[in-house]
């Protein structure tokens, strides 16, 4: 029998920018929520401003961004840097999506946490989050 999370952790699954496909964000969403996470997808076409104010009007535990658009090296830093300057800078944020390996390193520096690239299983998502949120409740 696996360990129940000490509390509902709140995810907020996002698709910046003009991409039009969600498919991708719709199942991890899904494999969040059958895992037991709070989820809320904003559905497409958001701004990083929209993210972020959702992310805190929610009280968010992380954000989950996904692109396919080749937009992610500006969308995902941009979240990134609007949770910091609205005093959430304690939200986990990951990503995933077409982004190059020669990307990830440079999103990381800008504070994506984590990138899972098409084939990522959900259960790795899941795993890093579980793993991931219970450090971030204890810092």
């Amino acid at each position: 029998m696996m360990a129940a999370m000490p509390e509902k952790y709140r995810i907020i699954v996002a698709k910046p920018g003009l991409d039009g496909h969600d498919r991708g964000a719709k199942v991890v969403a899904r494999a969040l929520r059958d895992a037991g996470f709070e989820v809320i997808y904003t559905g497409l076409h958001q701004t990083p401003e929209q993210i972020a104010e959702t992310a805190i009007q929610e009280d968010a535990d992380g954000v989950g961004l996904s692109c396919h658009s080749g937009a992610h090296m500006t969308l995902f830093p941009k979240v990134v840097k609007l949770l910091r300057e609205r005093g959430a800078g304690d939200v986990v944020v990951f990503g995933g999506g077409i982004i190059p390996k020669d990307d990830i390193p440079k999103l990381q520096a800008d504070g994506i946490e984590r990138i899972f690239t098409p084939g990522a299983p959900t259960g790795e998502i899941v795993a890093w989050l579980r793993e991931r949120l219970p450090a971030k409740q204890a810092s």
